[in-house]
């Protein structure tokens, strides 16, 4: 359908017989003549990724413990930025660096400023959306890490876009819920879609239930994101992805 060719190549280096400057320059070289586009990534350092949340814990739980047991492999979490000082305390219980901005209609630009100057400052390299319920600014974050902002949302994408999914979904009646991770744009959830998960629900499901059961389905859905980012396994074509398997 995009008439495109795409291809994720692992290098091993117990088993190259070349340096890297050599073998950049040899892609370089055969991309040129196909009119081709690429990217190296020597994994010569890890990704450093912040996470925004507003006062939801359940994913911000599952992610500091799964660093914490190495479960992401070349990642380090060097701050959490919030709109509220509610989640301070599990920051503080990880030793993660947690800072508050708060945002308004007539202060978002600056806010949004002031947490690009800090994460560059931290040479922050993505950012994790863990149920952080701002819009972001098309000139701010989003121009800042295009591609580099994976969000969670509690809906099975492109249905109920927007707040309280589960609410709407229960008003329904529906007989699936699940959760979109995908890459943060201006248009409001509506950016390329990374992974998709679902769960079976029933007329016998209230609100409660519906939130129960999407927060297990959300923590799942944006691991697995996450992981494919830091493994450099996501490959963003329009407003698509190609995600190659583990």
């Amino acid at each position: 359908e995009a008439k495109c060719f795409f291809q994720r190549i692992r290098f091993d280096y117990a088993t190259m017989h070349t340096d890297q400057t050599s073998l950049e320059f040899g892609v370089r070289e055969v991309c040129g003549r196909f009119r081709m586009e690429f990217e190296l990534n020597w994994g010569s350092r890890p990704k450093r990724m912040c996470v925004f949340v507003s006062k939801y814990d359940h994913v911000l739980w599952d992610l500091l413990l799964r660093h914490k047991a190495k479960e992401f492999e070349n990642c380090e979490i060097p701050l959490i930025i919030s709109n509220h000082d509610t989640l301070k305390p599990i920051a503080d219980s990880f030793g993660v660096r947690f800072e508050v901005f708060k945002i308004t209609e007539d202060n978002k630009a600056d806010q949004e400023a002031a947490e690009i100057a800090l994460m560059r400052d931290l040479h922050v390299d993505f950012i994790v959306l863990a149920r952080y319920m701002q819009i972001l600014s098309s000139d701010g974050l989003c121009k800042a890490y295009p591609n580099r902002i994976i969000n969670i949302h509690h809906s099975f994408l492109p249905a109920f876009v927007g707040p309280k999914p589960y609410h709407r979904a229960h008003h329904r009646g529906v007989k699936l819920i699940g959760a979109t991770a995908h890459y943060a744009t201006a248009d409001l959830d509506e950016g390329p879609i990374i992974e998709q998960d679902i769960e079976r629900a029933s007329h016998r499901d209230t609100v409660d239930d519906l939130v129960r059961k999407g927060r297990a389905i959300e923590q799942r859905v944006l691991v697995v994101a996450v992981r494919a980012h830091l493994d450099d396994r996501i490959i963003v074509y329009g407003n698509k992805t190609v995600v190659f398997e583990d």
